[in-house]
């Protein structure tokens, strides 16, 4: 399995790219349990945001949705280039890329094409180049990662990667196949994981980070609350060009760097609040691409069963009951037993599949 941000064996061995913990000796088990807890935390916030989607709007439900998807992608997407430092173009690296991202995504693409069909919509079309609802970050992942030896050698990468995802919002093009747009716009934060080291993390959970996070948590907060009703929430989905969303080209990528210093500075505060030691969370957070990619059925489900309907969801204790349940589900569907219920589906091994060496054939 691949360093992902969202599965469980990028830390099965101390070194350079599992980051070290702030002692600066590995932990007896190998891994630094800080990045499990981070993936933990910051699945919970995509299963919280996902489950308001389908709520009355509401202003502070509304700013409650536009503070978490400021960030909550981008630290994903941040882990992941961090964990892709050391990753090169041999075939043993690329044939775990294709395994454990696009084999996965061929079959829930299948798999929620079906669920679309028996639950809302039943002439619903199977289009692999038109990533199903969560299921862009798969080929994303796999192309961000592809990408990888570019980054390294190319000097201030994650200016230039910037100026790509701020230009790319001028393309209407872009907003095609396999959500090109969305990886796009969202390639700054993975290159700049590329960049970053263990000193960096080890810096976020100082104390003074932490008490300084508090106000800025708070502002960023204000500042969501006021932008409710002057914005579009599109622009936190970073997948549409300014021609789409019928805005001024200047707007692209003034809105692109913005949202990216937002995202590195909430992100931050986000990781300097998450422990650093073993805890309950730490397995749950070796599990999150089958929370990832199951929490979607529980989602759309309960909307299409008409759950939603139900006038109590448009109230503030309808609201917390929604968010408590999705924190409820997402640790549910993270836990070890469903790993292993569903490993042969989402780890496949495929060695059938795969071309043996030339020295391996030789011999």
């Amino acid at each position: 399995m691949p360093q992902l941000p969202l599965t469980t064996s990028e830390q099965s061995r101390p070194s350079a790219a599992a980051g070290a913990p702030e002692t600066g000796k590995p932990p007896s088990d190998g891994r630094d349990h800080f990045f499990d807890n981070a993936k933990y935390l910051a699945i919970v916030l995509v299963a919280i945001g996902h489950a308001w989607e389908p709520l009355p709007s509401g202003r502070l439900v509304e700013t409650a949705y536009t503070f978490v998807y400021t960030f909550h992608m981008p630290v994903f997407i941040l882990i992941a280039g961090y964990f892709s430092r050391n990753f090169e173009l041999r075939p043993d690296r690329v044939w775990k890329l294709v395994t454990s991202l696009l084999v996965p995504y061929v079959l829930f693409e299948v798999l929620y094409t079906l669920f679309e069909r028996v639950a809302d919509k039943p002439d619903y079309a199977l289009s692999p180049l038109s990533p199903y609802w969560l299921l862009w970050f798969l080929p994303a992942l796999f192309l961000w990662r592809l990408s990888t030896p570019l980054w390294q050698a190319v000097r201030f990468p994650v200016l230039v990667s910037l100026v790509i995802a701020a230009l790319a919002t001028l393309s209407p093009a872009a907003d095609g196949s396999l959500q090109i747009q969305r990886i796009l716009q969202f390639l700054p934060f993975y290159v700049l994981g590329l960049r970053l080291r263990p000193e960096h993390f080890q810096l976020l959970r100082s104390t003074w980070v932490r008490v300084v996070s508090v106000p800025v948590f708070a502002l960023g907060l204000v500042v969501a609350y006021w932008l409710v009703p002057r914005t579009s929430t599109g622009w936190f989905y970073r997948k549409s060009s300014t021609d789409r969303m019928d805005m001024a080209e200047w707007t692209g990528p003034t809105v692109t760097v913005l949202l990216f210093v937002g995202a590195v500075v909430l992100g931050a505060c986000f990781l300097a609040w998450v422990p650093k030691g073993k805890s309950w969370m730490t397995a749950l957070g070796t599990c999150t691409l089958y929370g990832y990619l199951l929490h979607g059925f529980v989602v759309r489900g309960l909307k299409y069963g008409g759950f939603y309907d139900d006038p109590f969801f448009g109230t503030t204790l309808g609201t917390v009951s929604v968010t408590l349940g999705a924190i409820a589900v997402i640790t549910l569907l993270c836990t070890p037993p469903v790993r292993r219920l569903l490993r042969p589906l989402l780890e496949p091994r495929m060695a059938w599949a795969r071309q043996k060496p030339p020295a391996a054939r030789a011999s």
